[in-house]
This record gives C-alpha cells, structure tokens and sequence, in this order.
C-alpha cells in the first residue's frame, strides 16, 4: 500500500518577502501533481464502470418502492449487490473496508405511500494517522430509479445516467482508493430515496451530524453518464455548490452579509479545490462552477448534507437530456426515450471518476484546514493582519487571496509554519482565506477568515 506525496513549487520571487511576517503581493503558486495519486487514476476502469452501470440496469428497477426481498429484481436486489462489491474490495486491500448499511423506515407522505425501508450502503477507508482519522471526506450518488411515475413500482426504470452513473463513481472510487492508505478517512455511500424526496441522504445526514461525524466535504455524482447527444461538452462537468449556507442561522447570515462573504460558504472552498485538483491531475475534464445550490429550482442529495451544516456539492454532465429522465422506455415518432445503457459515454463516467478519487485523495492526505482563522479589525489600517490556530501535521501555511469580484483564488504565499501573518493588501478590496501544507506539500481547503476586533 502506497502513502502518498506532493512536491510544491514556490513562488520564485524573494520580494514577495517584505519583512519577517510581513507578505507583499505574489500570483498564485503552483503545485505539481502526486505521483502516487497519479498512478492510481489510472487504474480506474471505463469498462468495469460499464459492468456495474450495466449490472445496476439489469436488476429491471431500482424503484425505492420495489421490492426489497426479490433476490434477482428491485431495490433489495441492487443493494444487496452494492454491499457485496464493497466486500469484494475490502477482501482485496486485506480487509481494509468496514461495509454497513444505513436502515430506517420512511413514514407514509409524499412521494412514500406506505411506509417503506430505506437502506443505504456505504464502505469506510479509515484513516491511518489516529488523530487525523476523524476528519472525513464523502462520496455519494444514489442507486434507486424511477420511471414517467414516481408511484410505479414494478415498471421498468433502467436508471442507467440517473443515477446509476453516480452510483458507479462511488464505487470505483472505493475500487482504486482502497488499494492506498491516507491519514484522513474516506466514505464511499450509495443512497436510496432520492426520487422520493433525497430520504436516504437526508436520514444519513441527520445520523452523521448527531453522531458528531467530521466531515469536511461531500461529493455527490448525480447524472454524470455524458449522455451521448446533440450539445453535450464531453470534456465539462458541472459542479454545484450552495452560497449562503442552508444551515446558517440569522446571526451568521447577518455577518455573511457584511462581509460580503455570499460567495464563501465552505461548500463553495470545496468547489474552488475541485477546480484546483482538475488543474493538478490530468483526467481530461474541465469542471464549471456553477454558483447556485444545484439546477434551477431543483435539488440533490449533496443539499441534504448542507442542511446538517456539511459542506457538500454535486457533479452533474452539462446538458441534461429530459427524453432520458424520469421516461417510461419507448419509441414515439422516432424518437428514443428512456434512461438506457446505451446512451451513457462510459469513457466521461470514468473522468469524472477520476476528478473524485483525485479530490478526494488530495483532501484525505492533506492536513486539517487552520483553526479559528482571523483578520485583524481593531484598528484602521490599509495592511492586512491574519492569525489561526497551528494544526497537527501542518509544516507550512499559504496565505490566498482573490479580488472581492474574482470566482477563483487567483493569488497566494506561503509565511511558513507560523500562526500570523501580516501583507501589504487592505482587506477592503480583496477576500482572504488561509490553507494548512504539510511537508510534502498536500494543501487544506482555504478556510474565510472571521474579524478580530
């Protein structure tokens, strides 16, 4: 088993230096990839993803309202065999995996006629480094389907971009990742209910955050199949994350507000890493940040996870084909509907695949993002003051800021393995964040600095 690495490449100028603490302007640094994380891209298969799309088709439906007792048809089927693959790969890295499931029963409303078990599926990589194992990084996509009728529960519902596209990007990436070892822990989760109204999500959320889970970021995969027609961007996936956070109360949103923070919500750090990451390793897929909580006036089950106050987005193709969501199957006047194999582009499936594994490799070896990050305020002053808390494992700090109209962290320095840093730029024009690199290199999410007054 590999542990993983990242050499970074300084910024070459020494006037960025202004002093002992003190920091002057410098663009943005660059990194170069890991080695190790590289490799293990690779071995993430277009093929085997076909197989589980495939086989996750083959189960007729994935209706969260079929049966759950019919071993070779309906949603007991599918997650029986979803459980079986994370045991599979867990039996591969030595028993590495611990697989469970997520049981409850969903009450009679909406979308639920009766009252209906719900059960999710999720596989733990967890983390070598025992202070650094509670901290924890997600992926999901939800492997229930549905036909035209939400209520149909024995029709057949292929499902095969939506969403066992994203089901089988959780899936390879419990495949590759399990084969190494990281110092933060790794959750692989497959969810049923999201065509009912995201229950599985919503229910696991509730658990992670009364069980007083760690996590960092969520990475929901939900219709990432590249359906093969007119308009499709082959080489684009969409990432959606929330603005002002769901869960934040009137007192937080008050500060947001006058720190013109809209634009900082820690799901969207997360987004601006997946950015960062796509740039770092070559997998042929340029993600487009969009602002907005998920597709107009629609949701996903990353939302259910911001509810809990977990920083979360969702990967989506970019151009949707409605002739192939939520369609009876079927041919009318020459055209094809239907969520079949056969529309999906396997090849982007793995891409996408392969920005996951990668963002989430990254994360699971980096250290924890500074605590309690700070910008002076006490006094009026054009230089800009920030100060955080040291965490375990962190060898360096890097200092990134942006103008307050940028999308992207545009500018960064490292100050060294120090706890406050001082740089000729008045906070009045620019957005500072602060981000944690251990020795090799990894890097934190940047973490918005609060006022200290």
């Amino acid at each position: 088993m590999r542990m993983f690495g990242i050499r970074a490449l300084v910024c070459a100028s020494l006037s960025c230096l202004a002093g002992l603490g003190v920091v002057g302007p410098c663009h943005a640094q660059t990194s170069t990839s890991d080695a190790a994380i590289s490799a293990a891209l690779q071995d993430v298969s277009a093929a085997r993803i076909q197989a589980t799309i495939e086989k996750l088709v083959s189960f007729h439906t994935r209706s969260t309202l079929s049966t759950g007792s019919d071993a070779t048809q309906g949603i007991g089927a599918a997650r029986i065999w979803i459980k079986s693959e994370f045991e599979r790969y867990s039996q591969a890295c030595g028993g590495c995996l611990e697989v469970g499931t997520d049981d409850f029963v969903e009450p009679a409303g909406g979308r639920i006629p009766k009252p209906t078990e719900i059960v999710n599926v999720y596989a733990v990589l967890r983390g070598t480094d025992p202070t650094e194992a509670k901290r924890i990084v997600l992926v999901t996509g939800h492997y229930d389907s549905r036909d035209g009728d939400t209520f149909d529960a024995t029709g057949f519902a292929p499902g095969a971009n939506d969403d066992a596209s994203g089901t089988a990007v959780s899936l390879e990436c419990a495949r590759v990742l399990s084969q190494h070892r990281f110092p933060a822990t790794i959750i692989f989760l497959t969810v049923a209910g999201e065509e009912q109204g995201l229950n599985g999500s919503t229910h696991f959320a509730k658990m992670a955050k009364e069980q007083g889970w760690q996590i960092e970021a969520v990475l929901n995969n939900d219709i990432v199949g590249g359906d093969r027609s007119e308009g499709r961007r082959p080489d684009t996936v969409r990432v959606f994350s929330e603005s002002l956070p769901l869960a934040a109360n009137d007192d937080e949103l008050h500060r947001i507000r006058g720190l013109g923070g809209e634009n900082d919500s820690s799901s969207r750090q997360v987004a601006r890493y997946i950015a960062e990451t796509a740039r770092q390793y070559s997998t042929g897929l340029n993600p487009t940040l969009i602002f907005r909580l998920d597709r107009y006036l629609r949701g996903g089950d990353h939302s259910a996870f911001n509810e809990q106050g977990f920083a979360g987005v969702r990967f989506t193709e970019y151009r949707e084909n409605y002739d192939r969501q939520h369609q009876n199957v079927r041919t009318e006047n020459g055209v094809e509907y239907g969520d079949l194999p056969k529309f999906v582009d396997f090849d982007y499936v793995a891409k996408v695949a392969q920005l996951n594994a990668a963002t989430l490799a990254s994360l699971a070896s980096a250290p924890a993002p500074p605590g309690k990050v700070a910008l002076v305020a006490k006094e009026l002053q054009n230089d800009s003051t920030l100060s955080w808390e040291a965490v375990p494992r962190a060898a360096d700090y890097e200092v990134v800021w942006r103008d307050t109209s940028g999308s992207d962290w545009d500018h960064s320095e490292r100050v060294g393995n120090v706890t406050r840093a001082t740089l000729k730029l008045s906070k009045d024009n620019v957005i500072f964040g602060v981000r944690s690199v251990d020795a090799a290199g990894h890097k934190s999410m940047a973490v918005v600095p609060q006022p200290e007054q």
